[in-house]
């Protein structure tokens, strides 16, 4: 097998930590302009306020995000969909939580630093620099661990996953019993 036939493999197939990030990295790429194409769609194209076309941008993009690491990033035969499902909501809105409130922070911490506003730093200029590292750090150490670690791996929150997904879903539990019956028949 030659060297290029080896990386391409090792990246669509090697759960390595490397490869891994890789695709986690293509994935949130692929997600963000899922996001940031439906909120400017939904902004300009439909007139919904801001705040509204700005969440259904995070929702489009999050399910972007679920579905591309269920099937290419993360590939596992181990987690049933509405597991994975009710456990990337939970890390999603942890992530939403984080960076909101990560964000406030750091903007007030770099707002009160008076050298900053010397060097020509403005209150724009803090927010952008507070809202790009939280980003990047949320991204990182939430969300990447997270899900390389929690959602799409089977893990002992899985029991109750799968009864928070009857809750959410509640035809599921109808369908998925027809399908055990036309497997074991």
């Amino acid at each position: 097998m030659s060297l290029i036939n080896r990386i391409a493999n090792n990246f669509v197939h090697s759960e390595k930590l490397a490869y891994t990030a890789i695709r986690s990295t293509i994935s949130a790429q692929v997600a963000g302009w899922m996001d940031f194409g439906f909120s400017f769609a939904m902004f300009s194209w439909v007139g919904l306020a801001p705040v509204y076309a700005t969440a259904i941008g995070a929702v489009m993009g999050g399910l972007t995000n679920c579905i591309i690491n269920y099937k290419f990033t993360y590939p596992s035969q181990e987690c049933a969909w509405n597991i994975v499902i009710v456990k990337f909501i939970m890390v999603w809105f942890g992530g939403l939580l984080l960076n909101s409130f990560g964000t406030q922070f750091l903007y007030w911490v770099l707002n009160r630093w008076e050298w900053l506003a010397t060097i020509g730093f403005k209150p724009d200029g803090y927010f952008t620099a507070a809202r790009l590292s939280t980003a990047l750090i949320v991204s990182v150490l939430w969300h990447f661990l997270m899900q390389r670690y929690f959602v799409y791996r089977h893990v002992g929150f899985d029991k109750y996953a799968e009864k928070i997904s009857f809750l959410v879903f509640p035809g599921l539990q109808k369908h998925r019993a027809a399908s055990e019956a036309n497997i074991s028949s």
